[in-house]
């Protein structure tokens, strides 16, 4: 028990409580964003050509294995450069459509749960080394975290806005 409270001691000292609270919770808005609302009206698009719900949770689970395995090669190789991430060309995404929301929600959340844990080993050397963004450039670990936040944030506000729509249609 001693080792697991030093190592929350390092990461809250390491990463600002904002990026600590978005990492643990911030995802779990996703269950009271949809909750109500039946598999059909999850995997209805709102806009015809713009993803459905069902589609942006795809993606945030599916991005999320991405983000992971990146922040594994920054830890092991520092600096590496990533080509810009498209949805529709990772194979992970399209076997994951075939899923169900419940599934999909599943991975989401353990994946989340398990990529806490490694963030929670990290040290101060770990925090700043760097990858490559093919946009924004050398990105340290915290940036890359912050990024990663943000996008899924705009994500969950695109998702509450569908919802509301699809509601408002009932």
């Amino acid at each position: 028990m001693g080792q697991r409270l030093v190592a929350k001691k390092k990461f809250a000292m390491s990463f600002p409580s904002s990026i600590n609270a978005r990492l643990e919770y911030q995802h779990k808005s996703l269950l009271d964003i949809i909750d109500g609302l039946s598999d059909e009206q999850i995997r209805r698009q709102v806009i015809t050509g713009k993803w459905s719900i069902f589609e942006n949770i795809v993606h945030l689970a599916t991005y999320q294995h991405s983000f992971v395995a990146r922040m594994q090669l920054i830890l092991k190789d520092n600096n590496p450069s990533f080509s810009r991430y498209i949805a529709d060309t990772d194979p992970l995404f399209h076997d994951n459509t075939a899923k169900s929301t419940r599934e999909i929600m599943h991975d989401l959340l353990t994946t989340r749960k398990q990529m806490a844990a490694q963030i929670d080993t990290l040290n101060e050397k770990d925090i700043y080394m760097t990858g490559q963004h093919p946009v924004y450039g050398k990105l340290t670990l915290l940036q890359w975290l912050n990024f990663f936040l943000l996008h899924e944030a705009h994500h969950l506000f695109t998702i509450y806005k569908e919802a509301l729509a699809m509601r408002n249609q009932n």
